[in-house]
């Protein structure tokens, strides 16, 4: 009895091990403000799948520079899609991957309730002393909000105050921890279900920015790795679906 219940534990082992032996993973860069988003997607689909999705988070442009020096991720998210289509310009990706997998809206957001009014009319008060965003150069949110600032005649006066984070997540975290009274984020990190999850916001009308398409593309490096096009796809079904509207973004 010891003897046939060994060897069926031992079956079971083995079982495992041959399973996690052939689970693969995919390398994806993502765009900052789709962190939340993204991990709570990558969750859905290890569990779907048995394969893991290995994330890393940064400004867009940063991306776009080390995927052209090299960088081993297969899957790129961006901010964009202008990114995305010059990478695919370019020969980096591969061929009919490319799609907008969100839209994204920017939010003029404070750590403090009530700070913000419902028609962000303290942007234009300029009673502040500080104000974040994130690099315009870099991150398709810190253009949008340069963009916003310049449609509503605040460029020059509000120029002394600006600090710029790196990224998306670098300007929420000034706003977080006061550094920064109030600044520009994607709606994203600060919404959840229906409703703003801290603090208090208004959401920049699309109309005042260029409309922030966000383009997933399966790099190169990617096209020999069945879980790059898997997740690719992931991103296309309704559970990804789900995940993405429940944080502000539109399909």
């Amino acid at each position: 009895m010891k003897v046939r219940l060994s060897r069926f534990v031992l079956s079971i082992i083995a079982a495992a091990s041959a399973s996690a032996a052939f689970a693969g993973e995919v390398q994806v860069a993502v765009a900052a403000n789709f962190t939340a988003p993204v991990q709570a997607i990558a969750a859905d689909f290890e569990k779907d799948t048995g394969n893991k999705v290995v994330a890393s988070f940064g400004a867009t442009g940063q991306f776009y520079a080390q995927i052209k020096n090299g960088a081993p991720f297969e899957v790129f998210l961006a901010a964009d899609d202008t990114t995305p289509a010059k990478l695919e310009t370019e020969g980096m990706t591969v061929p009919g991957s490319r799609f907008t997998y969100a839209t994204g809206a920017l939010a003029l957001w404070s750590a403090k309730e009530g700070y913000v009014d419902a028609n962000g009319d303290v942007l234009k008060k300029n009673a502040y002393n500080h104000l974040a965003i994130a690099n315009p150069k870099t991150a398709p949110y810190g253009l949008a909000a340069t963009q916003a600032l310049d449609k509503l005649g605040l460029t020059q006066a509000v120029a002394s105050k600006i600090v710029e984070g790196q990224n998306i997540s670098q300007a929420q975290q000034f706003i977080a921890t006061g550094n920064a009274e109030l600044g520009f984020v994607a709606l994203s990190q600060i919404y959840k279900d229906g409703k703003i999850t801290s603090g208090s916001a208004w959401v920049v009308p699309a109309s005042l920015h260029e409309p922030i398409k966000q383009d997933a593309v399966i790099l190169n490096k990617g096209k020999d790795n069945p879980v790059a096009k898997q997740f690719s796809d992931y991103l296309k079904g309704p559970k990804a679906a789900a995940v993405i509207k429940s944080y502000g973004y539109t399909l």
